[in-house]
């Protein structure tokens, strides 16, 4: 899978690092720590607005690069991937490992957690074997001293040998004076003692026979006491990183290579294979880890994390958890609904305003009709269409859902429903990815990064489409409104409308299961992975910083790779439906042609080609449809929901159809935009046709399905 076979290059990250190296004054600092410990908090921070956002080379895995000057020098930070280790399991910790080992930075800030500090100490060890130039910044110092932990900083500097930072990124304290260490560690030369790992007297051996042999050939260039313990573990990926970026092929000198066999031989004569020698060491950094934590913690309160706990306790618990989830859900969802609706119809009207001013000024250079068809009521509608239903419901929801992230509920969703995924044979890291579908399949698909597993990681992206994004709403809910909830007047018909889309949704999660059981038992046989699942303390949100990230980050980002795909759809719907052969056009020929087929799940022609033509964005379905029925040469929306009722069942609309419709929306194939990212994210056309073809088989035979149960039945 090119998630993860792909090599990130030879000196590939030197060449991502070349353009911030432009003098000797100019410092790089890498930035690592565990996930949830304000690592980003920290970055945004320092650089403010003076950032870049890339992919590291060969890799999906994003990087983010800034600056910043103190005592007029320049420090480029780099951001790598939040990780719980550096042993190099998932290709974040490749990355992170990589860059801190080969990347050359003149210092590593490791950022830890203050609220649980022991636990953070495992990475901050690991990254101490590896260099000397660290930095500890203990964050979250404010959040430590609400649940009455206390962190005798200048202790925990002494045990660790490097200098410790407090910080409370998120309120701005102590950020001057990591700037300060940053500052003294790289141009003042402070003296460092680091702490020394010490292991068993038959791996210190062993480690000894090899660092002899590779001292006089890696000299100064990576640490080879650490190398030594990594070859000694038989990481192949290590050997290939120190090929790719040092030129040394280690598994070509013989030398080398008859010496680590016989450093592997004093180990096994004592009793530790691969697997016990691995644990020896994961215990003694554990082990090493505590020591110094029982040393600098002390606690002030007596029910430490007591608040913490007691939420979870409701929201974890097996009877109120999924419940709970499923009320929040759909108290988003009313909000996006309900929020949705005025700003949507605001941001029509205006840029359909446009539109006619658009109109006119082509009539009056004289330009021919099928121009300003073509360019008009082709390419710009469409993108009107796309941006005035796109975005509201998008700048509604990813703040929502970015504030339940910020808050620290998402990991509760992943815990609760850890438990489905596992039956399912797959990880409960899905079930975040899953969420981040809603607002968009693509980001979901981005999302299914955290997967470390490649075969989970595929389940999780072929599934993704079955939770259905803000693109699929509209046409659902305008469906649910006429349809199912028209019985109901005022505000009871918007409660109405969110019960029964929770409803669509809960039966999407349910197919996200059951697909991923199947694929799970089928193309992509195997077991569960265990994975660390981290529940982060309950932190008081950002809200600036949300509404920016969720608008910025997420928001523009979809929206804008909707439009680069709509543009060129609107001009190929406008020819197909504006082009007539035998008097009949194109876009009808094609209805007809697809009648038979779509008859027989519950559709029709027009229906189906709809779906078929909205395969740019989704929003456009509808319009479509409309358009198709009333033989108009433009998409167009009716003025209200009782019009297009009429227009609907005088068109053959029954109660099956809209459930077919509503089925067919929800399980269908993926959006352009989402298959562009499927493609870019498993680097196959493979995967990315089968990501295409499971949804819409699925949604294809269970609309067979039902249609011909109610036909049989004669319920309709």
């Amino acid at each position: 899978m090119g998630l993860t076979n792909q090599s990130t290059g030879t000196n590939a990250l030197d060449k991502e690092l070349k353009i911030n190296r432009t003098s000797k004054d100019n410092k790089v600092i890498a930035l690592a720590g565990n996930p949830n410990v304000g690592k980003s908090t920290v970055f945004n921070n320092l650089t403010g607005l003076n950032q870049h956002t890339g992919n590291w080379p060969g890799k999906t895995v994003t990087n983010a690069t800034g600056k910043y000057v103190y005592n007029k020098k320049e420090f480029t930070l780099v951001d790598i991937p939040g990780t719980y280790s550096l042993m190099a399991n998932s290709v974040e910790e490749e990355v992170a490992r990589d860059f801190i080992c080969f990347g050359n930075p003149d210092a590593t800030v490791v950022i830890v957690d203050a609220t649980c500090l022991e636990r953070n100490l495992n990475l901050v060890l690991q990254t101490l074997e590896i260099t000397n130039n660290v930095i500890v910044c203990v964050n979250l110092m404010n959040e430590a001293k609400r649940k009455g932990v206390i962190i005798n900083i200048q202790n925990l500097s002494s045990l660790l040998g490097v200098p410790v930072v407090a910080t409370s990124a998120n309120i701005g304290e102590g950020l001057d004076e990591l700037k300060k260490s940053i500052y003294d560690l790289t141009f003042n030369k402070v003296t460092k003692t680091p702490i020394k790992i010490k292991y068993s007297d038959t791996i210190e051996k062993a480690i000894y026979l090899i660092e002899d042999k590779l001292n006089p050939i890696l000299q100064d260039k990576i640490n080879t006491r650490w190398v030594s313990l990594k070859l000694l573990e038989n990481d192949e990926n290590l050997l290939n990183s120190i090929n790719n970026y040092l030129g040394f092929n280690i598994s070509k000198n013989k030398e080398i290579l008859k010496t680590i066999s016989d450093a592997r031989d004093v180990l096994k004569s004592n009793g530790l294979d691969n697997q016990t020698f691995r644990d020896e060491i994961v215990t003694t950094l554990i082990i090493k880890a505590e020591n110094i934590s029982k040393n600098v913690v002390s606690f002030s309160l007596e029910k430490y994390n007591d608040f913490d706990r007691k939420i979870d306790k409701i929201l974890t618990s097996k009877k109120f958890g999924i419940p709970i989830m499923i009320l929040l859900l759909t108290i988003i969802f009313w909000i996006t609904i309900e929020g949705a609706n005025v700003p949507s119809e605001i941001l029509a009207n205006f840029l359909f305003k446009i539109q006619d001013k658009l109109t006119a000024f082509f009539i009056s250079i004289g330009a021919p009709v099928w121009i300003e068809g073509i360019l008009i009521q082709g390419m710009y509608r469409t993108l009107a269409w796309v941006v005035s239903v796109m975005l509201p419901p998008m700048a509604i929801f990813f703040p929502l859902f970015t504030l339940l992230e910020d808050l620290g509920y998402l990991p509760r969703v992943a815990y609760n429903l850890d438990n489905f995924f596992k039956k399912s044979c797959a990880c409960g890291k899905q079930a975040l990815t899953m969420c981040m579908g809603f607002g968009c399949n693509a980001a979901g698909i981005i999302g299914c990064r955290i997967i470390d597993s490649p075969r989970e990681r595929l389940i999780a992206i072929i599934t993704n489409n079955f939770v259905p994004c803000n693109g699929r709403f509209p046409t659902l809910i305008a469906i649910i409104t006429m349809f199912f909830a028209g019985m109901f007047i005022g505000p009871f018909q918007s409660i109405a409308s969110t019960i029964i889309l929770t409803c669509v949704i809960i039966l999407g999660v349910f197919m996200t299961l059951t697909i991923s059981k199947i694929l799970s038992k089928t193309i992509l046989k195997g077991v569960p992975s265990s994975f660390t699942l981290e529940l982060p303390p309950y932190r008081k949100p950002q809200v600036g910083k949300i509404i920016v990230r969720s608008i910025f980050d997420r928001t523009l980002f979809v929206l804008g790779r909707a439009i680069v795909i709509a543009a060129p759809a609107g001009i190929v719907i406008w020819i197909m439906a504006n082009i007539n052969i035998n008097d009949i056009s194109i876009l009808t020929h094609c209805a007809t042609f697809l009648n038979p087929f779509a008859d027989l799940i519950g559709l029709d022609g027009y229906i189906l080609m709809a779906f078929i033509l909205g395969f740019p964005a989704n929003e456009i379905v509808i319009p479509i449809i409309i358009m198709s029925y009333m033989s108009t040469g433009s998409m167009l929306e009716l003025e209200s929901t009782s019009e297009l009722y009429n227009l609907l069942t005088n068109n053959g609309w029954t109660w099956l159809t809209a459930v077919c419709v509503m089925l067919f929306s929800l399980m269908h194939w993926p959006c352009s935009t989402t298959c562009l990212t499927i493609k870019k994210e498993t680097q196959s056309l493979k995967w990315t046709a089968i990501s295409f073809l499971v949804p819409t088989i699925t949604g294809i035979v269970i609309c067979f399905i039902f249609t011909t149960t109610v036909r049989l039945l004669g319920l309709a």
